[in-house]
């Protein structure tokens, strides 16, 4: 069956969840394989909504085994209890494995991330306060704890201590801040190690026999393209990448191995955090949008952030399927669009008087004002359609229209937030 890739081509909340979770029921593992608890997957089923952050998005059917991958930034208090809250709602107890090489968020990561953006003020980037930044720059200074350092106290607690001489530093130094001590940070881990070990596994072996059993993997990007840390609106990005490229690595398995991505891309605009939004609409037009999006209204998943909100932008989105090296499109929230008369499509940038249809860099890209074309709106509900070909002709005319601009093809709609409300074209 092979492995797929479900990832983001804009700036993320294009509705990733409800493409994973419908497609996981096909499916023989789901795996996360970056990021962390700083952004989420919005799931609607019969047990209920969910919000999940750290879950692969397979969680709610008993026979896929759920891995988190050495690329992910593992809070563990918040790990347990959003698998708690599964359970509590009736949900069958899942499958959920963990890399012996991810590695764990701290105190630290989440205390750092607050003082900084509390630093910076007016120029602060939008982060969550959950850590990332702080956890990701660890890992790369190779300062960081893997889950399996968990599991020997002794050599746990010095590794700690030894990280903490310089923590402390820049805390009294630059934050003004009391020194941490190695018994601060154990007391938030230590109770959850029992339960730890019970999900913790060499998931590289897993990965690899499935693949040689030709099993069904689906691997679960978070965020989209335009946040990656190399190939987004750097600065204005999260801290590890979101790109199918990188999702062999994240996962542990290797680049040939991927035969399918597909990429989600929203029928309008939307982003949470910083950064330059070329078609951003304020006002009633922005806020009447942001009170149909979604499904209560486009607020962030993780949050609870009004997003950011604008009409389509055929030059970002088709960058980002670009980059994601998609194969194919799943375009979602199509149903979102039918209040309007007519819908207007970003098809071009104007930069300094000149017509852009390239993605440009960040400074660039906040110089841009988008340049318009107009669609005829259907004005009517399409949630209850199942087949491409009963809906409404003006609905056929935007999803080809957006799939000429990015050339790429537009295989699948989603025309409701429920897990049945999917469409696929071909």
């Amino acid at each position: 069956m092979g492995v797929t890739a479900i990832v983001g081509a804009n700036w993320g909340d294009e509705g990733k969840g409800k493409m994973i979770d419908s497609l996981a029921a096909q499916a023989d593992i789901v795996v996360r394989f970056q990021g962390g608890r700083n952004a989420g997957h919005t799931v609607i089923n019969e047990y209920g909504r969910f919000a999940l952050h750290l879950l692969p998005a397979g969680v709610f059917y008993p026979q896929v085994v759920n891995i988190i991958g050495p690329g992910v930034a593992l809070d563990i208090p918040a790990f347990f209890a959003e698998y708690d809250d599964l359970i509590s709602k009736g949900v069958p107890s899942p499958v959920v494995k963990i890399s012996q090489r991810t590695q764990v968020v701290l105190r630290y990561h989440r205390l750092f991330d607050e003082l900084e953006e509390e630093r910076l003020k007016e120029r602060q980037f939008g982060s969550t306060k959950m850590g990332i930044a702080p956890f990701y720059a660890d890992k790369c200074l190779k300062v960081g704890l893997q889950v399996t350092d968990l599991f020997d106290e002794q050599k746990l607690r010095a590794k700690i201590e030894q990280v903490l001489k310089a923590k402390n530093v820049v805390l009294a130094e630059l934050y003004k801040k009391p020194p941490l001590t190695a018994a601060d940070v154990l007391e938030e881990l230590l109770p959850y190690v029992p339960r730890l070990k019970e999900h913790v596994c060499d998931t590289t072996v897993i990965l690899h026999r499935a693949l040689a059993e030709n099993k069904n993997i689906i691997l679960e990007g978070q965020l989209g393209a335009l946040r990656d840390p190399d190939h987004g609106i750097y600065p204005f990005t999260t801290s590890s990448s979101t790109l199918a490229g990188y999702a062999a690595v994240g996962a542990g398995l290797p680049p040939y191995a991927i035969e399918r991505i597909i990429a989600l891309v929203k029928a309008y605009s939307s982003c949470v955090g910083a950064g330059p939004f070329v078609t951003e609409l304020t006002g009633p037009e922005g806020e009447e949008l942001r009170r149909r999006g979604g499904d209560r209204g486009e607020y962030g998943a993780t949050t609870g952030r009004p997003r950011r909100v604008g009409w389509f932008d055929a030059v970002a989105s088709r960058y980002g399927c670009r980059v994601q090296g998609a194969t194919e499109v799943a375009l979602t929230l199509v149903d979102v669009l039918g209040y309007l008369d007519q819908i207007p499509v970003c098809t071009a940038y104007e930069i300094d008087g000149q017509k852009v249809t390239d993605f440009p860099v960040t400074g660039e890209l906040e110089k841009a004002r988008p340049v318009y074309e107009y669609l005829p709106g259907w004005k009517s509900g399409i949630s209850h359609m199942r087949s491409y070909e009963e809906l409404p002709e003006a609905v056929k005319n935007y999803v080809e229209f957006i799939e000429a601009q990015i050339g790429i093809p537009v295989r699948w709609l989603s025309v409701g937030p429920h897990r049945d409300c999917l469409i696929k074209r071909w």
